[in-house]
């Protein structure tokens, strides 16, 4: 029995790739560079690209189960449905699928209507998947450090409210979502379970708990998405800036909140209650203070 991990070398699929190669499971880590890759030992790495089909195919033989993750990109779709298409044909009825909070709702932001896309392939086709739907990653705020130094939280997060996720508790989902189905003598039926944090967070809130932690006066940025399309499109492409302001501007509008039951849910997967915001940003400010 074999996983194969897709986006193996970020931020989250790195961390389901150790967490699986810690659990002894057999690991294919899907890489553009394997002979670059730094993966744990026994994992293997499998060369392949989302939009190579041939690469693709000779990177599903042999596979049991396939966390499918791929990064925010302007294909984004094509790649993920060219991939769940060949785990289709490849036979593969074990599959996690990376997705969003509130990709059912959010139809007007790029990335979350892309996924939802997804997700309805996988429903249409009555696919064994599991669906996670992250809410936006607390350790987002952690490349903030010098806006936050400088005494100004710059996220226009709004008023209502995001219940932030941490990836840790976000990777550990993933692990233990992959080896259920993995060790599953038959393939479960679908489902979907909702990723978020203890707390709806606002950005005045952000603010506050960096202002405590790092002992400095920290002020709210406020709501003001065109400059911050604007900043964001000096460094990043014009499509992605645009589409993250349309998120921010439905996280303004109508938070990003969750739906009931979803703390119990996570907290019974984990075995442990979601991380707070509070506590990642004591762990990340005491990071930054040991670095000094």
């Amino acid at each position: 029995m074999s996983i194969l991990v897709t986006g193996s070398t970020g931020a989250i699929g790195s961390q389901v790739v150790d967490g699986l190669a810690t659990r002894h499971a057999t690991v294919h880590a899907l890489t553009r560079n394997p002979d670059k890759a730094r993966f744990p030992k026994g994992v293997r790495a499998v060369a392949g690209e989302m939009t190579d089909v041939e690469s693709m195919r000779a990177a599903l033989q042999g596979i049991d189960t396939l966390f499918l993750l791929n990064a925010v990109v302007a294909d984004e779709v094509t790649q993920a449905l060219i991939t769940l298409n060949l785990a289709r044909e490849a036979g593969i009825q074990r599959i996690v699928y990376f997705s969003v909070q509130n990709s059912d709702a959010f139809a007007d932001v790029p990335h979350f209507a892309g996924k939802y896309t997804v997700e309805r392939a996988i429903e249409q086709f009555n696919l064994p998947a599991t669906v996670l739907r992250p809410s936006y990653f607390m350790q987002n705020d952690a490349m903030m450090k010098g806006a936050l130094e400088n005494g100004v939280y710059p996220m226009p997060l709004g008023e209502l409210g995001v219940s932030m996720v941490d990836t840790r508790d976000i990777a550990e989902i993933a692990v233990t979502s992959l080896l259920r189905r993995e060790q599953s003598a038959t393939p479960l039926p679908r489902e979907v379970i909702e990723l978020i944090g203890p707390d709806a967070i606002t950005g005045r809130d952000a603010a506050a708990i960096w202002s405590e932690l790092l002992g400095k006066p920290v002020a709210y940025g406020g709501n003001d998405l065109v400059g911050f399309e604007k900043n964001m499109a000096g460094r990043a492409p014009s499509w992605s800036a645009y589409d993250i302001r349309l998120m921010l501007a439905r996280f303004q509008s109508d938070g990003m909140l969750p739906k009931p039951g979803s703390l119990d849910i996570m907290t019974g997967i984990l075995g442990h209650a979601p991380r707070s915001y509070r506590e990642f940003a004591r762990e990340t400010a005491a990071s930054w203070h040991a670095a000094s």
